[in-house]
């Protein structure tokens, strides 16, 4: 039984190599191009081309209203702090984020807060006070806290309101 199924997986792989063995498929032949005859040839020889001058092509981008192909996707525009203006008050001389807000005080009508600049001079601040570098005006003191808004540029340089809340630390009892 062994034997008979050799004979056969024998006789198939016979076949299949017999028929993977022959000549492979010649590729056609390109045709030749034409032979000049030996009477063209004296022609060829007396017409000879006058010197021909390789042009260079330039190319040269316009943008047209389109982006720069190598400048970075990823580019944030940021707009400069404003110049101090010589005899501003040194509460404009500062960032708001930088301001340190100290104590809150009240009396009958409004609030009033003390504020520490980075430069460590305390000022007393009141509601409608400009403050800040980007000209901020205090639009609020409560309680606990100190609203400042500001007009500042996003990065696409649109114009955008920030408000910032400076809280009152509370002191652990």
């Amino acid at each position: 039984m062994k034997t008979g199924n050799t004979l056969i997986i024998f006789a198939t792989a016979m076949l299949i190599l017999s028929g993977c063995g022959g000549k492979k498929p010649e590729a056609p032949k390109k045709p030749e191009a034409a032979k000049p005859t030996p009477a063209a040839a004296p022609q060829q020889a007396a017409v000879q081309p006058a010197e021909v001058k390789a042009e260079k092509e330039v190319y040269v981008y316009e943008p047209k209203d389109r982006r720069d192909p190598f400048a970075s996707l990823v580019e944030i525009k940021t707009a400069g702090p404003r110049q101090v203006v010589k005899g501003a008050p040194p509460t404009e001389s500062f960032d708001v984020d930088e301001i340190k807000l100290i104590a809150i005080v009240s009396d009958r009508q409004q609030y009033y807060a003390m504020v520490t600049l980075p430069d460590n001079k305390s000022f007393t601040i009141r509601k409608g006070m400009t403050l800040g570098l980007y000209g901020g005006k205090v639009s609020e003191i409560t309680r606990d806290t100190v609203t400042i808004t500001e007009q500042i540029k996003d990065y696409r340089g649109q114009p955008k309101t920030k408000n910032t809340i400076l809280k009152l630390r509370k002191e652990e009892e």
